[in-house]
């Protein structure tokens, strides 16, 4: 097959649609390959990440919010998430040499035409994807910049199995937490983080109520917590928040993975003079627009703590293209644990 003849493979929305998403609502696709052009390079993917968000982007509606973090997908749209791949061919002008191993945001195809900007080159002999493509990142980046962990500290992580939370309770110890609480869904997961992922006390939601639950487990309250979920979760957290702990707020699956509708809105009812009371702060943080520069910081830190061994890079890899929208499934039904990436063929 030459260059120009080559078929591109790629996953497509094939329409909107309300309640659990499913692997059906896409497709994978053959089109004819394009060539780089100017400042262009072609990379043919060898890992991307699946990502939860993507059932908030194939709901109707999506691109009339204001403010949404991610484009939204039409109907016929190829999906997009992180990738590393490899240059095959490169662009006039395009400072990338071929065989360069590269990270962009063109996943969910096997090969794809990337302006030579949006690439990250990936200078090491031996690439971990669950590294360059997880969100440990985010979480280090929440945890240093947005707030700040101190010696001591009972860390609260929500979605603790998730692929922010599988690395947010580990850089909190690392960071000096003495004691690291989580949620997830049941108890099947809440062995595997506290085996895996040294969590000391993990709260389920098939385990009766939150809140009594993380009384139980946080008798003298709560220093950290770092929120994925909002709603129950994230209220009963604050209600035994310490005086001066600190909150960051990097998701809200509770609203994304509705099963009725995916939606922006994460209602929560707070006591905000208590709150005040006890000087709780609160923030929103997004790692992508307040703290790209930490991406190598990260980088850097990750090795560090992995020739320690005191952390580990968790994840769960699919292999091929055509499995990829059944991960996705999957993922967004909480079957899975930590980053979910696929490894292409």
């Amino acid at each position: 097959m030459t260059e120009q003849t080559r078929i591109v493979r790629e996953v497509k929305l094939l329409g909107y649609n309300s309640g659990k998403l499913k692997a059906e609502h896409f497709a994978v696709v053959e089109t004819a390959g394009a060539e780089p052009g100017p400042g262009q390079v072609l990379v043919r993917n060898r890992w991307f990440r699946v990502s939860i968000s993507t059932r908030l982007m194939a709901e109707a509606g999506t691109e009339d919010v204001k403010g949404i973090p991610f484009p939204p997908l039409n109907p016929g749209d190829t999906l997009a998430d992180g990738a590393i791949g490899e240059v095959v061919r490169a662009g006039p002008g395009a400072g990338l040499s071929v065989g360069s191993v590269v990270m962009h945001p063109l996943g969910w195809r096997d090969y794809a035409v990337v302006p030579a900007e949006q690439c990250r080159l990936i200078d090491s002999p031996v690439v971990d994807p669950a590294a360059w493509l997880g969100h440990g990142w985010t979480a280090y980046a929440a945890l240093v910049k947005a707030i700040q962990v101190r010696p001591g500290d009972t860390a609260f992580v929500t979605s603790g199995a998730g692929a922010i939370g599988s690395m947010a309770g580990q850089i909190a110890r690392l960071l000096g937490a003495t004691r690291v609480i989580g949620t997830t869904s049941n108890q099947e997961k809440a062995r595997w983080m506290q085996a895996e992922l040294g969590y000391d006390a993990v709260v389920t939601r098939d385990g009766g109520s939150v809140r009594e639950q993380l009384a139980k487990v946080a008798p003298d309250g709560i220093d950290v917590i770092v929120d994925m979920v909002g709603g129950e979760q994230l209220a009963a957290a604050l209600e035994i928040a310490r005086h001066g702990a600190r909150c960051v707020l990097l998701g809200a699956v509770s609203a994304e993975l509705n099963p009725h509708n995916a939606t922006l809105k994460a209602l929560v009812e707070l006591d905000t003079f208590q709150l005040i009371l006890r000087g709780v702060t609160m923030r929103g943080f997004s790692a992508d627009e307040e703290a790209p520069e930490m991406f190598d910081a990260w980088i850097r830190q990750l090795a560090d703590w992995q020739r320690e061994g005191g952390i580990r890079t968790t994840h769960t890899m699919v292999k091929g293209l055509d499995q990829a929208p059944l991960a996705l499934q999957e993922a967004c039904a909480g079957h899975l644990k930590s980053l979910v990436l696929v490894e292409l063929e």
